[in-house]
């Protein structure tokens, strides 16, 4: 609904290569008034998966949709293809033809975009369609140099978000941390699903207190070294129960970096 004046919409300068303003008005409105459009009967909606379920059985079946799709695909209407095939892939990851036609719905569109970032999803979702998710070489996306730069705080942020809650829900482990270089100390917590610190405390009912190096704790983290190697090391020194510190380091999560954006 909201357009640029002529003057601005016509100057190379304002043209979508980057952003665009169908993308960027609605990002902004999103900022402001959160992601439900007051529309109650987008309130609760159904998972993609089950829903798409229950649209391709509404619309007869898979080749039912399909048919119609490819006659939609021959008239032009490929983001309309794309919208309606989607149901099918997410309702059968395993339908090639559904695969096949959503790609070239996604490709034609991405030959029409403007806006470069508009064009790479499009065209890395055809992608993703007719090859899968491509393990290809990747940094880390969490170097030594990364951790070494985060503050305690951060870092013990960073656990709490890497910490599978489902697994973890009914555990309570509790540590007292010591580091021997830097002089700091703090107590982690993991209770209700979740993993919280103090910093500048010990607690005398800890399940452990650990004495170590900030360095340890690093390459313990990110699976350099382990608590076993450092303590052979004199890196760390536990003092109750080791494998409470065990228990907490398997309930960590490791994210894929490559990931799926146009199957479930």
């Amino acid at each position: 609904m909201l357009e640029f004046p002529t003057e601005l919409a016509q100057h190379w300068a304002m043209r979508g290569y980057y952003g665009t303003l169908n993308h960027n008005v609605k990002a902004t409105y999103v900022h402001y008034l959160g992601w439900f459009d007051g529309n109650p009967a987008s309130l609760h909606l159904l998972p993609p998966v089950e829903g798409s379920k229950k649209y391709v059985a509404y619309m007869s079946g898979a080749e039912e949709v399909l048919r119609k799709a490819r006659e939609a695909f021959d008239n032009g209407e490929y983001r309309w293809v794309a919208e309606v095939v989607n149901h099918v892939v997410f309702a059968d990851p395993q339908n090639q033809a559904a695969r096949a036609l959503q790609a070239d719905a996604l490709e034609q569109l991405g030959y029409q975009a403007e806006s470069g970032p508009w064009r790479n999803f499009y065209l890395t979702g055809a992608k993703e369609l007719r090859e899968g998710v491509q393990q290809l070489f990747a940094p880390s996306s969490v170097s030594l140099d990364t951790v070494k730069a985060l503050s305690l705080d951060l870092l013990f942020d960073y656990l709490g978000v890497r910490l599978n809650g489902p697994r973890a829900a009914g555990k309570k482990i509790t540590l007292n941390l010591q580091f021997s270089d830097t002089q700091e100390a703090c107590v982690l917590a993991l209770a209700n699903g979740a993993l919280n610190h103090t910093s500048g405390e010990q607690v005398p009912d800890a399940d452990a207190t650990l004495t170590l190096t900030r360095a340890a704790l690093n390459k313990i983290i990110l699976g350099e070294s382990s608590v076993d190697r450092e303590i052979e090391a004199g890196e760390l020194k536990v003092q109750g129960k080791k494998e409470a510190l065990h228990e907490l380091l398997s309930l960590l999560d490791t994210f894929e970096f490559w990931f799926n954006i146009v199957t479930p």
